[in-house]
């Protein structure tokens, strides 16, 4: 498919220039609609001149998606919430924007077409956001049945919501919590590496129609995961043991209150600790990364400490030992 066109919905996001380098590499042309295509300028670097196309699109626009999918030979769907605000709701993004897309693609006849879900969707979900996730795989499925469905764990890298997030938070505070004991367990995967599998489920014709769940090397507790954050950082902190009792309603009042707050998220939502009582890896049996060619993946270890280093007391010119 090299010199062909591919269509990224979330291009200018965390995973999304990613991929868009995999593909420029590989010699494809890359259209990126986005909402506000003024903050997406530096993709055109990633490519020759001309090779990255930024136009504007919404995906609550019917009108708009279908230009943007008009001429395409693929099409990637990246984007996603992890909490709501305003009229960026999960319906909106999880539901809604992947059958407005999938929609466009079947008027156009692409059948190359890759969407990332997150493991644990299920339409039964009690998380909205899992709900949503689970709803929106089987709108896809039902209009384009050969949509290559993708459940990453969550994902690190320079850049990432859950690693900075934590250090951010040890940085300005004594303890981290450990929502229902830190026990949930969570295999988290490079983000580089879920942009290969993108490409790889892109390009292969025995890919198409199949869902594939994206984890890392290793499983880790959610305790793990903070004790491995505050060594990173050189900042020990109080893991303490929040009660899922406890943090539900903590959660559904911070996120109250940062709705009065637009110009951040909230550190925590209701519905991210009812996410928390279900782990977070692959499933047994579950197609993988093996099944798509990729068999070596990066670990926390290797590729984590590259990036939190800003958040360390004496920031990169901490010495090993004070680490």
């Amino acid at each position: 498919m090299t010199g062909k066109l591919i269509v990224i919905f979330g291009a200018n996001g965390f995973i999304g220039r990613h991929v868009v380098r995999n593909l420029t590499k590989r010699g494809y042309r890359v259209r990126a609609p986005m909402r506000r295509p003024h903050l997406g300028g530096d993709l055109r670097v990633a490519g020759d001149v001309g090779q990255v196309q930024i136009m504007q699109a919404n995906i609550r626009f019917p009108e708009s998606v279908g230009a943007a999918v008009k001429g395409a030979d693929g099409v990637i769907n990246l984007v996603g919430l992890l909490y709501e605000s305003g009229k960026q709701t999960f319906k909106s993004a999880h539901v809604d924007g992947p059958c407005t897309i999938a929609e466009a693609c079947k008027r156009e006849g692409v059948n190359r077409l890759v969407h990332i879900s997150a493991i644990g969707a299920d339409p039964g979900s009690r998380a909205k956001y899992a709900k949503t996730k689970g709803e929106g795989e089987g709108e896809l499925r039902r209009i384009v049945p050969e949509t290559v469905i993708l459940r990453p764990s969550i994902i690190f890298g320079s850049g990432d919501g859950f690693f900075n997030r934590f250090a951010d938070m040890a940085k300005m505070s004594f303890a981290l919590p450990l929502i229902g004991g830190g026990k949930t367990k969570f295999q988290p995967v490079y983000v580089q590496d879920v942009a290969d599998a993108i490409l790889a489920a892109l390009e292969r014709d025995d890919a198409k129609g199949k869902t594939f769940e994206l984890g890392g090397p290793q499983v880790y507790s959610f305790k793990e995961l903070m004790a491995f954050t505050t060594k990173t950082i050189a900042r020990p902190r109080l893991l303490a043991p929040l009660p899922f009792f406890l943090a539900q309603p903590l959660g559904m009042a911070l996120s109250a209150a940062f709705k009065l707050w637009p110009f951040s998220g909230p550190p925590l939502t209701g519905d991210q600790v009812q996410l928390l009582k279900t782990d977070n890896v692959v499933s047994p049996g579950a197609l993988g990364f093996k099944d798509l060619g990729i068999t070596q993946l990066e670990t926390i270890e290797a590729i984590v400490p590259s990036y939190l280093w800003k958040f360390r007391p004496y920031g990169q010119f901490q010495t090993k030992q004070q680490v």
